[in-house]
C-alpha cells in the first residue's frame, strides 16, 4: 500500500478547504467540489457533511477513485468507504481537532451522523 508524501500530508493539514474531483457514476464526467480534508499525520480522510445523498459520495462509492487538489498538486486517489462505526467516530475526532467543536460526533453505541456515514479514507492511486 502506498503512502502520501510528507508534503501532501502537510498541505492537507494546513489547507482549510480543498478541491476534490470525482467521476460521474453514470456519465463518467468530472465533478469538482470543495471539501474538508483531515488526517492523523499518516492517513487522509474526507466526508460529506450532508451524508451519502450528495453526488460526490455517490460517485466515489460507484467509481472508487478521484483526484484531490491541494498544495498546487493534483493527487489521484483511491477511496475506501469507512463502514466501521468505531473508525468513523475516530475520524470525527480528527475533524473536530482541525475544524472545531461545532463538528458533530455520534455517541459510542449510537447511530452514526450522516457525515460519519459518508466518511472515506483516501490512499494514493497506484
Amino acid at each position: 500500500m502506498s503512502e502520501f508524501s510528507q508534503s501532501i500530508l502537510e498541505a492537507a493539514a494546513q489547507e482549510r478547504e480543498v478541491q476534490f474531483t470525482t467521476y460521474g457514476r453514470k456519465t463518467g464526467k468530472t465533478h469538482r467540489t470543495t471539501i474538508w480534508v483531515s488526517g492523523d499525520g499518516a492517513r487522509l480522510f474526507i466526508r460529506s457533511g450532508l451524508g451519502l445523498g450528495r453526488d460526490w459520495p455517490k460517485n466515489l462509492l460507484a467509481r472508487g477513485h478521484g483526484v484531490l487538489h491541494l498544495g498546487g498538486v493534483d493527487v489521484p486517489v483511491q477511496a475506501r468507504h469507512v463502514t466501521d462505526p468505531g473508525e468513523a467516530r475516530s475520524v470525527s475526532g480528527f475533524v473536530i481537532r482541525k475544524y472545531g467543536s461545532s463538528v458533530q460526533r455520534s455517541p459510542d453505541g449510537g447511530p452514526l451522523t450522516p457525515a460519519e456515514q459518508a466518511t472515506f479514507e483516501l490512499r494514493p492511486a497506484p
